[in-house]
């Protein structure tokens, strides 16, 4: 049973949130502050959380970077009744994986925790790490290289910490090297489900990756391509 720890301090989003994940067969813990949220976080192991941004005590966004410092890969989901870009960007920037903003449906949800936690590492079984192992699942570019068992991505020898959706969004490059992918495509294979094309998320992950992965001015391997996406090829 996976177990998802819900950082809310609205008594009633709580009640409805806990009853249908419950129902649905989540293991489900609550915090009702940041502090203690953030606490609970580093004295258990989660496999998702969820977690609003007006918070007491401690602001989501705060809590969110504490997780950050001691966990880079559980799946963080935010809450907002801030919708504008310019919050949900605030949000992603903290170290967060994806956001929901208020209302929503239980059922959209529900989609969001599934793809979560079909792309965290915690999702495979032990027989399928064997044979990850086995297979050699290792992924090379140029200089860049990324291990999708060990979840370790190397540059130029140098070893690059990234959260769980920019590895996730590295690895979707290095599948699909030299080919120019839109947007779309990205937002379908990375987040797994349908995003107002409005906002901005593909371009400030990138932007992210790009960060830590592209360091040397000389040697850029992610490219865009002007109105049609991005592209992964040498310089």
């Amino acid at each position: 049973m996976k177990k998802i720890i819900l950082i809310e301090d609205e008594t009633s989003v709580v009640s409805f949130i806990k009853k249908g994940l419950q129902e649905n067969g989540y293991e489900i813990s609550v915090a009702f502050d940041g502090l203690t949220g953030a606490k609970l976080v580093k004295e258990n192991d989660f496999d998702l959380v969820i977690l609003d941004i007006m918070l007491p005590e401690m602001n989501g966004l705060e809590v969110c970077k504490e997780i950050r410092k001691t966990n880079k890969h559980v799946p963080i989901l935010f809450l907002t009744a801030l919708g504008t870009s310019e919050n949900i960007v605030l949000g992603l920037e903290s170290g967060g994986d994806d956001y929901l903003v208020k209302p929503f449906k239980f059922i959209e949800l529900v989609a969001r925790i599934k793809s979560l936690l079909r792309r965290s590492n915690k999702g495979s079984s032990s027989d399928s790490e064997e044979d990850d192992v086995q297979n050699g699942h290792i992924y090379q570019f140029s200089d860049l290289s990324l291990n999708d068992y060990t979840k370790k991505v190397v540059r130029a020898g140098e070893e690059v910490s990234l959260t769980s959706t920019e590895f996730k969004l590295l690895l979707y490059f290095l599948n699909n090297p030299e080919k120019v992918i839109s947007r779309a495509e990205i937002l379908d294979a990375v987040w797994g489900v349908n995003y107002e094309m409005g906002t901005n998320v593909v371009d400030v992950y990138v932007n992210y990756l790009r960060k830590k992965v592209d360091t040397q001015e000389d040697n850029k391997l992610i490219h865009t391509v002007i109105g049609m996406g991005y592209v992964l090829k040498k310089a």
